[in-house]
């Protein structure tokens, strides 16, 4: 997972890491998770809501939360449905409160659901996620979402069994109605939520890397969201320092005072930071899979050998 403050370049880095791993042999999804889509356009290629094929073993899709809705809105339904045989009404506006794309977070739990789904299917997944206000939303959601869906479901189950005592005084034994499919999807999507959880936590399955410029702006975000990453324990792999300077004219003043300025920023970082930093150089705005391959050559410390000795083949995201 790369994340960070927006516009550090997340998106290209997520994207040249893909690159690599895909060069690498490893059937590769990269995600975006983020609601302003740029994967595409960093890629070169045109993205919709479902995988499409890149380059070779690599695939990417820009997640869309309407994708979700439909499912979201069913259980919803379900809900209200047992409510209404009880003689609770529940207007469209609070369906859609509930469970419908229109809801707050809706982005993030579209994008948690679709996380269990690629996490079974691929070698590598690598997400883009959201600047970093989205992101947090998006690692506290599945415990929220999981008790929210339990509570939910438990509600169903006393409503349900409230109309069934009401109607066993009318029809008998026959009143009495078993599971169904609604009941399933509630227990699936608590246990997506779950799994998703699960993965986040798992330093063998999951590595969060923190893009950052060295700009002195961006370092107080930075600390936030190592340390909030921290509390959710989501293991932090390493902080990515995007955009340094490597080649610069000496004759040019400016230019040397802001690789110097840069410099003095990243041992800032190592000093703060108990955690590797990569460097990737400043490109000229890498764009398609051949420039993005130089900043995938600078993220590369695990994409070979490494990632299968830490975390086995297919394991790692």
């Amino acid at each position: 997972m790369f994340g960070g403050k927006g516009g550090v370049g997340k998106t290209t880095c997520a994207a040249g890491y893909a690159v690599a791993l895909a060069d690498g042999g490893h059937e590769t999804l990269v995600v975006s998770t983020d609601p302003a889509h740029s994967l595409g356009d960093v890629l070169d290629v045109e993205l919709g809501g479902e995988p499409t094929p890149v380059t070779g073993d690599l695939l990417a899709v820009e997640i869309d939360p309407a994708s979700r809705a439909d499912r979201y809105r069913a259980l919803a339904e379900a809900l209200a449905g047992d409510m209404r045989s009880v003689g609770v009404r529940v207007p469209e506006a609070d369906l859609d409160a509930l469970f419908g794309g229109s809801m707050p977070g809706a982005d993030e739990i579209a994008a948690l659901d679709l996380f269990a789904e690629y996490l079974e299917g691929y070698d590598r997944v690598v997400f883009d996620t959201a600047p970093t206000g989205h992101t947090l939303r998006l690692l506290d959601l599945p415990d929220t979402v999981g008790r929210a869906v339990e509570t939910a479901a438990s509600v169903r189950s006393q409503v349900r069994r409230a109309a069934d005592t009401a109607r066993s005084m009318v029809f008998g034994p026959a009143a009495f109605r078993g599971e169904d499919e609604a009941d399933e999807d509630f227990a699936d999507l608590a246990a997506r939520m779950e799994r998703v959880e699960a993965a986040l936590r798992d330093p063998e399955r999951t590595g969060f890397r923190v893009v950052f410029r060295p700009e002195a702006l961006v370092l107080a975000e930075t600390e936030r969201l190592v340390d909030r990453l921290r509390e959710y324990e989501v293991p932090v792999t390493d902080l990515v320092a995007n955009g340094v300077l490597t080649e610069v004219n000496e004759d040019c003043a400016r230019c040397t005072r802001q690789r110097d300025r840069q410099q003095e920023r990243l041992r800032t970082v190592r000093d703060r930071f108990d955690l590797p930093v990569t460097e990737v150089p400043e490109l000229e705005e890498p764009r398609g899979v051949e420039a993005l391959r130089a900043v995938g050559e600078a993220l590369r410390f695990e994409t070979d050998a490494d990632t299968d000795t830490a975390a086995g083949a297919g394991d790692r995201s």
